[in-house]
């Protein structure tokens, strides 16, 4: 039966019952690699490193490498809307049904109204990167439109990590920082570079879980990069959620799981010169405004302006250029160093909620998984989310970015059998 027939036929003993829910491929079938699907989820990954590359490497100027970018993303963009409206387009109306992603619906919604109140220093340039964040989900989005949902998440999950993988080992190359740290504090910082290792460690992770692909020396290079990065808050978030994977997966035999340990305790010896060099400079020299006890200043300033509005907040983009700089070293704030204080400054209350609402939903649609190693490594990434939040934040986006929350959201839906079922009802019921 095709994949996009609007009926589908589910057997049960002699009988059989008539499933209106536009179902894709079974997940245990032939999984095909999406080449355009893949270089979508490369673009996303390697996109960090474009403007260190143009401006470091090629000594061109940042404008090549924002270019590129934008000219990528709407070839992407262009590609991904031939393919959903083509002869093997489905329906995706099921996929505006999922709790999660009405809630991202409603935070791209809330955010685009919030530029009419914004303190944005430059209302055109703000709706730019309002647009370049919606576009990476109306990619996401076409592409399920146009392909199986299965392969759609796996050739992305492939292509981030493959560009992961990449990024890092240029970061290797990257001169190192005064104060011992991996990256291009202008434009690759430490930060971005943990944080391409640990979302390619996690998505290698979700892979395997599901059998698809060997991904261990992807992994080791990528936890390796992570480690030298000397990224705190992500390095802590990583180390506290992979432990808790460790002790929550029932799968691994405690054979290997002591292995595991054995090699964590060794990787620490290892670095034990650099961390204790490292912890020297940041208690002596390093810049207090980027430090943990630094963000505090921020964080009072985030709360104290956020009061100002609390129920819609100060809008999209309104801290970079507007905030004042903090610290003797006059640092230039893009965001709230705190998830949740960065959206109650942008969007008050509202902001909070859909917080909530998105991470609320993502959570509960994990849960509906069975106990197996792929529910481990969601609840593992929505945990380090939850710590990394606590020391970080992205000026626009989510700390999971809204693309990804799609595409995991529509990759569930397929996967557990009770959301399925609810799904079905809501369609008949429509219907």
């Amino acid at each position: 039966m095709s994949a996009s027939h609007p009926i589908a036929l589910l057997r049960r003993g002699s009988g059989s019952i008539a499933q209106t829910f536009p179902l894709t491929r079974e997940m245990d079938a032939t999984r095909q690699i999406s080449l355009t699907a893949a270089a979508a989820g490369f673009l996303f990954s390697f996109r960090a490193g474009l403007v260190m590359i143009s401006a470091r490497s090629l000594n061109c100027g940042t404008e090549p490498g924002v270019i590129a970018g934008a000219l990528a993303e709407i070839l992407l963009l262009l590609a991904a809307t031939l393919q959903a409206f083509g002869p093997a387009s489905r329906p995706v109306a099921w996929i505006f049904r999922l709790p999660c992603v009405r809630w991202v619906m409603v935070f791209f919604a809330f955010s685009c109204c919030s530029l009419a109140w914004s303190g944005t220093v430059s209302r055109p340039t703000s709706l730019m990167y309002w647009g370049a964040m919606a576009a990476d989900v109306v990619i996401v989005l076409l592409f399920l439109r146009g392909q199986a949902v299965v392969d759609v998440a796996h050739s992305m999950m492939k292509g981030y990590v493959v560009a992961g993988v990449g990024l890092a080992g240029l970061a290797w190359l990257i001169p190192t920082a005064s104060d011992l740290r991996l990256g291009d504090l202008e434009y690759f910082n430490t930060n971005q570079i943990a944080n391409v290792c640990a979302m390619g460690v996690f998505m290698a992770q979700f892979l395997s879980s599901r059998k698809d692909g060997r991904w261990r020396v992807s992994m080791l290079f990528l936890t390796l990069t992570l480690v030298r990065s000397l990224s705190k808050a992500t390095l802590i978030a990583f180390v506290l959620s992979q432990g808790v994977m460790l002790i929550q997966n029932k799968s691994m035999t405690r054979s290997r799981k002591a292995a595991l340990a054995v090699a964590v305790l060794a990787l620490g010896l290892v670095f034990g010169g650099l961390f204790e060099s490292y912890y020297n400079v940041y208690t002596t020299s390093g810049n207090q405004a980027e430090t943990l006890t630094g963000r505090t200043g921020i964080w009072i300033y985030s709360l104290k302006t956020g009061l100002e509005q609390p129920w819609v907040g100060n809008g999209f983009d309104s801290m970079w250029k507007v905030a004042p700089p903090f610290g003797p070293e006059m640092f230039e704030a893009r965001h709230a160093e705190n998830e949740v204080l960065q959206q109650f400054f942008a969007y008050g209350l509202a902001g909070v909620a859909m917080l909530a609402g998105i991470y609320g939903t993502l959570y509960k649609s994990i849960r509906g998984l069975p106990r197996n190693s792929t529910r481990v490594v969601l609840n593992g990434l929505l945990l380090f989310i939850l710590i990394r939040g606590l020391a970080e934040a992205e000026p626009f986006d989510l700390l999971l970015p809204l693309w990804s929350i799609t595409l995991i959201c529509s990759y569930l839906g397929q996967l557990t059998p009770s959301l399925k079922h609810n799904l079905n009802q809501q369609h008949r019921s429509a219907s």
